[in-house]
């Protein structure tokens, strides 16, 4: 089974329903609930998510996709090792910095998706955008 890491922003994409991006980012998570797929997320991406999506659901709808996120997917937690090695990373984006090394923190990550491939130039993982990463999964079914 290939294993993922999604970046906040296919997380909003999905549970904000951002079209066109909502689309690929739904069938992650489709194959994910088929367990053709397993997502593992940053704990950080939960207060990323929340603020994103409290400015447009209530405090209770948002809970209840953040809960749903929980159910759906693994969460890293970010440690302190995680923080010291975002802050010495060469990452522009420093929350981009936390979600990279959260993925690096598991050997059993395949690839990382994100709609912001540029961020992640010195990555030692493999960088998908969500449509490759769906192709990737596809092909290997």
């Amino acid at each position: 089974m290939i294993t993922v890491f999604l970046d906040t922003n296919v997380l909003i994409d999905f549970f904000a329903d951002r079209k066109p991006f909502s689309i690929e980012a739904a069938r992650l998570f489709n194959y994910s609930f088929n367990k053709e797929l397993k997502i593992y997320v940053s704990a950080v991406s939960y207060n990323n998510l929340y603020y994103i999506l409290r400015q447009s659901c209530s405090h209770s709808e948002t809970i209840k996709m953040l809960s749903e996120l929980n159910e759906w997917a693994d969460i890293i937690d970010v440690s302190k090792d995680i923080i010291k090695k975002s802050l010495k990373s060469d990452f522009k984006d420093f929350e981009d910095a936390i979600q990279y090394n959260c993925a690096k923190s598991l050997s059993k990550i395949d690839f990382i998706v994100t709609r912001d491939t540029k961020d992640f130039k010195s990555s030692t993982l493999p960088i998908l955008n969500p449509k490759e990463a769906v192709s990737m999964v596809e092909s290997s079914m």
